[in-house]
């Protein structure tokens, strides 16, 4: 492992990939690092914490991020946004259009969960929408390594989008699809009779032998996956 990730509280997870496990709501944020551009995955929950994500992130690579996707639209997942002027931000569909009509929503479900309501309320006002809305799959091209962005939804959201980034040893972030420090979390907002079918669609696009990140948690491989996948058909009756 790269010395200078660890002691930065990253985990370097292949030659140009890392991620960091965020205090308070255990939430991934990805990094992935191209000779010419650098793809954040979820810039975290609010400004501060976005800002953070920033300094530590330009720290490892000497650069700034050009590019942001949005695994999904939770309050902990896209209210760091606008701490990264200038980045192109991607996500699934649909996603734009729902978090520009439900700021408000959003506010709320950010002080439910312990976020101060003065952060809450900034961070939603600076909202930054996603400029780029994949509908299938994107093939983002930052220098030496080609990213796929695949709409893999819904499941955990109506707007599900994983991130798959090839490499000695394949890493797909899965977003809140995924989830290892507990068991998944299904709101209002979830479609747990399509739930099973996205993780389906993660483990063909990665395969048995790649590294998945999810959401919240610990790296896991292709069997947790499964497992987790037989746990929501059953909660879901679908097989």
């Amino acid at each position: 492992m790269d010395v200078r990730w660890e002691e930065a509280g990253w985990e370097r997870l292949t030659g140009r990939a890392g991620r960091r496990r965020l205090p308070v709501w255990d939430c991934t944020v990805g990094l992935v690092v191209g000779d010419e551009s650098v793809l954040l995955i979820d810039p975290g929950s609010c400004l501060r914490e976005g800002a953070a994500v920033r300094a530590e992130a330009e720290r490892l690579t000497g650069r700034s991020v050009t590019h942001i996707a949005f695994t999904h639209g939770h309050f902990d997942h896209v209210l760091g946004a606008a701490a990264f002027p200038g980045a192109e931000v991607f996500g699934a569909v649909g996603l734009a259009a729902l978090l520009a009509s439900g700021r408000e929503e959003l506010r709320g479900d950010a002080v439910r969960h312990g976020l101060a309501p003065e952060e809450a309320a900034e961070a939603v006002e600076r909202l930054v929408l996603p400029g780029h809305q994949v509908s299938g799959e994107w093939t983002l091209e930052l220098g030496g390594v080609q990213v796929l962005l695949a709409n893999v939804g819904p499941g955990h959201t109506g707007h599900d989008l994983a991130v798959f980034v090839p490499g000695e040893r394949e890493t797909v972030f899965c977003g809140d699809l995924v989830e290892e420090s507990g068991e998944p979390s299904a709101g209002p907002d979830a479609v747990p009779r399509q739930w099973p079918a996205a993780l389906d669609r993660l483990l063909a696009l990665g395969g048995e032998d790649a590294l998945y990140v999810p959401g919240h948690g610990a790296v896991v491989t292709a069997g947790f996956v499964r497992a987790q996948r037989a746990t929501l058909a059953a909660r879901s009756g679908v097989s």
